[in-house]
């Protein structure tokens, strides 16, 4: 390579993998700086599920799920809920190429590259309740062959053989601590960075790395490209940007569910730099959360992604209200959690659904669909029990309690308790007795034995998702279960600010010559695609969309 690359990209991550990608088929130069060590590559991504929302699949119509890009399109923008003129103004169009992309060349991008989905589509974020509202008319959560490993190698195994060609240098422990600029007829133009080279690490992915600088660099390029992620990791910037009148008070704890290296340095880099950030109160944090009982980085969080049948409780006791049930509305809950004074709520429920209804986010957590291994998928799934992971966590974690009857099971909710709140039994005990009346019905005037009523018209939530209806109570689907959810850090929907050639925006609206974004530090696109609220799977979808984008343009 010679000593100026065409493009530098500043994180190694599923975006910055996408754009060089893109750049090297153009047969651009790029050099790709990361904080990390090479057992990051791929960063956040390799770790997620690999759930990717597509619009309109053959997965899709095998099933007999009707979907459309109009429906997508209502579903996004009812969501999204965009209401800002000057900051919205190009999440709004970024919006509207993305869905018209998972409609249209999302599956055949990635099917050419390698992957496969499996046959199962998930129904993730089911909605608050309203056709104009939040949520997924029908499922659209496709779930990669190979979890997020799987959408990381599509991208590097080509970007690795560009490597070998001379196309692509990876410089890996480089932080970028400045953006070089330099006068131009337009002003000003980010001609590359300056940084600090951090000393060797042989720490394993994911795991937190040292900050010792051992000499600077600086490098220049007539383009940089941002690709550095979100905040998640960095819970003072967070709690900094925690909207309180829309979510509630920032939670007393939290857990991580993001590596220790998705820091927010480069939003502040850029923003000091000149370019405009966007929608820094907008954010996705989950609810049910739990702490890894085999960590990896500090605090390190799992997400339950559960099925539609768990009770949910505040930390008193009190059953959430509609649509604040598992799966349906993120935000909405969250909101409601926090409004009981308390920063943590519980599922009660069965042996029978968290064998059926309960997986957890993460590639690691999900070893057979991560190894792509169909005995290992059968034995796991269809087997008599629930899938080793999640019994793992039943057995280690600490936030499970387990007891035959309902007094003991209150009785060590209260043990595990925190903030001083208690559970009160009458109050759960009421509540069960009730909704366990409506069962061997054909009717129900239970909002959520509806719902689940609904879920189990789909074939796959029938088939792998959606336990049969029965009482809690029955102590032939025992033992009861409860589950302290934790509130967890995760994405970040706001970002520096975007047009759809991926150029950073300046605060007057005008793209910042040489300055390029792309990822979550984008907000996935526009700074913010999201608006205020995701549709599930939309997160690497967004990484690979805007890397996309930004690799032709700056191929251009």
């Amino acid at each position: 390579m010679s000593p100026e690359p065409d493009v530098i990209v500043v994180g190694a991550g599923l975006a910055g993998l996408v754009a060089t990608y893109e750049l090297t088929r153009a047969g651009r130069r790029v050099l790709v700086l990361d904080q990390e060590n090479r057992a990051n590559l791929g960063g956040q991504a390799f770790w997620s599920l690999g759930g990717l929302f597509m619009v309109d699949s053959p997965e899709q119509r095998r099933l007999g799920i009707k979907d459309s890009y109009d429906l997508a399109r209502q579903d996004w923008m009812s969501t999204a809920q965009f209401d800002r003129e000057r900051e919205d103004h190009w999440p709004r169009q970024w919006a509207e190429a993305f869905v018209r992309f998972a409609a249209t060349e999302f599956r055949d991008y990635v099917h050419a590259l390698g992957l496969r989905i499996t046959p199962t589509v998930g129904w993730a974020e089911r909605g608050d309740g309203r056709a104009t509202g939040h949520g997924n008319s029908v499922p659209r959560f496709h779930l990669t062959w190979g979890t997020g490993p799987e959408v990381v190698r599509i991208f590097a195994e080509p970007v690795l053989e560009a490597q070998r060609r001379g196309l692509v240098e990876f410089r890996f422990r480089h932080q970028v601590d400045e953006l070089i600029i330099d006068a131009t007829s337009d002003g000003a133009a980010v001609v590359g960075v300056r940084g600090s080279v951090l000393e060797p690490s042989d720490a394993v992915r994911g795991a937190p790395s040292s900050r010792a600088v051992v000499e600077e660099f600086e490098l220049r390029s007539p383009a940089v490209l941002v690709t550095s992620g979100g905040i998640g990791g960095n819970h003072e910037i967070v709690r900094k940007n925690w909207p309180t009148d829309r979510l509630g008070p920032v939670p007393e704890t939290m857990i991580t569910g993001v590596p220790a290296h998705v820091d927010g340095r480069m939003l502040e880099i850029t923003e000091g730099a000149g370019g405009n950030i966007v929608n820094r109160d907008r954010m996705w944090h989950y609810v049910e959360g739990l702490h890894n009982w085999d960590p990896i980085w500090p605090d390190h969080a799992i997400r339950i992604i559960p099925g539609p049948s768990s009770m949910w409780f505040d930390a008193t006791g009190r059953r959430l209200p509609a649509p604040c049930y598992p799966g349906f509305d993120t935000l909405t809950t969250l909101r409601e959690i926090l409004s009981s004074g308390y920063d943590y709520s519980w599922f009660v429920l069965t042996q029978t659904i968290i064998e059926k209804e309960f997986a957890l986010s993460g590639s690691e957590q999900n070893p057979d669909v991560t190894g792509k291994d169909i005995r290992l998928l059968l034995k796991s799934r269809a087997s008599k029990g629930a899938p080793p992971p999640v019994e793992a966590f039943k057995e280690h974690g600490i936030d499970f309690v387990v007891a035959d009857n309902l007094r003991e099971l209150v009785d060590g909710m209260n043990a595990i308790g925190r903030g001083g709140a208690v559970v009160d039994y009458d109050r759960v005990e009421h509540e069960v007795l009730a909704r366990d009346s409506q069962m061997g019905r054909k009717y129900s005037k239970d909002v959520q034995l509806m719902a689940i009523a609904n879920a189990r018209q789909s074939i796959s939530d029938r088939l792998t998702r959606v336990a049969k209806p029965h009482r809690l109570l029955d102590p032939e689907h025992g033992p009861l279960i409860a589950v302290r959810l934790n509130i967890l850090t995760r994405k970040t929907l706001g970002g520096l600010e975007t047009n759809l050639d991926s150029q950073v925006i300046r605060p007057d609206g005008t793209p910042f010559p040489g300055l390029y974004a792309a990822g979550e530090v984008a907000g996935f696109g526009g700074g913010g695609v999201h608006g205020y609220n995701a549709l599930e799977g939309t997160f690497l979808g967004g990484c690979i969309f805007s890397g996309r984008a930004a690799g032709r343009a700056l191929a251009r």
